[in-house]
């Protein structure tokens, strides 16, 4: 059995390892382990050969158990020891003893490594941009899902899924999901925002569009010594007669404290807040054909105009969109829109192993952007998940001087062909191909069945 693991851990460290071994090396995987204070045997499914099977199965295009299982009897075929069962039971009870906790800090030690890498120049104004946006995931239909991430209101019982909502934070400059929370359905986007603010360091910058914009929010990011870029909210007027006009179409206003304590706080938060505050508000056009919105108003706590003048800002927040490219490539791109688990804890498990191999490509796109002096947003997360899937094989098969060439040849493909730039790209929102005649569920599966049989 020992020979058995060390050949997967080789295996594995030479396919997988080497591509990210500046962002998950084994060295972090062990600190982790230490940390959350697990204990394992020494048998063929230990936490690393089990982790790096997790990361493979959610970057291939077939996702099951049986494909993760048959990459280990592949990766052992060509060495004098006995292949193990094609059966997917030893991997799966593996994957369920991994702990949450340590998949959760896996995840943050990879967006704080791949943060580090970003010198001055990818800045804007000295200063780190972050993103933050709210989406939902959809999961198998089990009743432990439906107890801890019911399915909508809306829907009848046994005609709908289990969906959780999921709050995440995005690096503007390396694209990387820094930072993430996971509730119900109907949670609102400001309180999953909320668990999220520790994250943020001082001096950061938060977008966001006007979910996020309340009085509470605007006071807790200044306090941690951040500044927040949100589009207000439909609920507050714009007007030019009140407020400092500082130049066009830009002026700073005082906002009150509000006379209830709103929803999501609790009073002694409410009672901490300060009577009244200071924010700018710039408002401006978009006359781009396509685009849905045509006027904007932006309130931000950035107050000087002199360091941040209107078009940078205004600038800024139009590279908003990105969260939800991200967010697109997240669950269309890498499949997590529709996840395979049967439980809310490996539910969410699969999910931070989603992001953190999301963080993993994101990290092999930076690597390849800076070192063939393209920008690593102009790269393809797909483009990057083919190339790196299609040489893996090559990576674990080659001897240490031709792996470490065949790494340097993956990261020229990568940035071989950049995205083409294509600004104020609109397209009509429009389906060309039909759907399949069936009718929709509206009753349970074995209600249905009855029905036939009775028929």
């Amino acid at each position: 059995m020992t020979l058995r693991v060390q050949i997967l851990k080789d295996k594995f460290n030479q396919s997988l390892g080497l591509p990210f071994k500046e962002l998950l090396p084994e060295s972090a995987i062990k600190l982790a382990l230490s940390e959350v204070k697990i204990k394992y045997k020494k048998r063929l499914f230990d936490p690393f050969i089990t982790l790096w099977a997790f990361l493979s199965q959610v970057l291939d295009n077939d996702k099951t158990c049986h494909n993760a299982v048959s990459k280990i009897i592949a990766h052992l075929a060509d060495s004098d020891v006995e292949i193990p069962s094609s059966d997917t039971s030893a991997y799966c009870q593996a994957r369920a003893r991994l702990p949450e906790k340590l998949l959760e800090k896996l995840f943050n030690y990879s967006a704080q490594k791949l943060e580090d890498k970003v010198t001055q120049e990818y800045l804007w104004c000295g200063r780190n941009i972050l993103v933050i946006d709210g989406s939902t995931v959809s999961m198998p239909d089990t009743v432990e899902n439906q107890k801890e991430y019911p399915q909508p209101s809306t829907q009848k019982d046994g005609c709908g899924f289990p969906i959780a909502k999921i709050g995440v934070i995005f690096s503007l400059v390396t694209g990387a999901a820094t930072a993430l929370c996971i509730d119900i359905l109907n949670t609102h986007d400001i309180k999953l925002a909320r668990r999220l603010y520790s994250f943020l360091k001082p001096n950061d910058v938060l977008l966001g569009d006007r979910a996020f914009c309340a009085y509470a929010d605007m006071v807790t990011i200044t306090k941690l010594g951040c500044d927040a870029i949100f589009r207000k909210h439909q609920s507050r007027t714009t007007t030019m007669r009140k407020g400092k006009i500082v130049g066009d179409c830009d002026k700073l206003v005082t906002w009150h404290k509000p006379k209830s304590c709103p929803k999501g706080l609790n009073k002694d938060e409410f009672d901490a807040l300060p009577s009244s505050i200071t924010v700018r508000e710039i408002y401006y056009y978009i006359v781009i054909p396509g685009f849905r919105t045509q006027q904007v108003s932006l309130i931000t706590t950035i107050l000087d105009k002199s360091s941040y003048s209107t078009l940078e800002i205004v600038g800024l927040y139009g590279k908003r969109w990105d969260v939800e490219l991200d967010l697109r490539h997240l669950k269309t791109t890498l499949g997590m829109d529709v996840l395979r688990c049967k439980s809310p804890s490996m539910v969410r498990k699969e999910i931070y192993v989603y992001l953190l191999a999301y963080n993993l490509l994101r990290s092999l796109m930076w690597s390849a952007g800076t070192t063939y002096t393209t920008p690593p947003l102009r790269l393809s997360l797909q483009g990057t998940r083919h190339h790196l899937i299609n040489f893996i094989p090559k990576l674990s098969a080659a001897s240490d001087q031709r792996r470490f060439r065949l790494y340097h040849t993956l990261l020229k493909v990568i940035a071989h062909k950049p995205v083409p730039d294509r600004p104020a790209r609109n397209e009509p929102r429009v389906r060309k191909r039909r759907p399949k005649a069936y009718p929709l569920m509206t009753k349970p599966r074995h209600e249905l069945r009855k029905q036939l049989q009775t028929a």
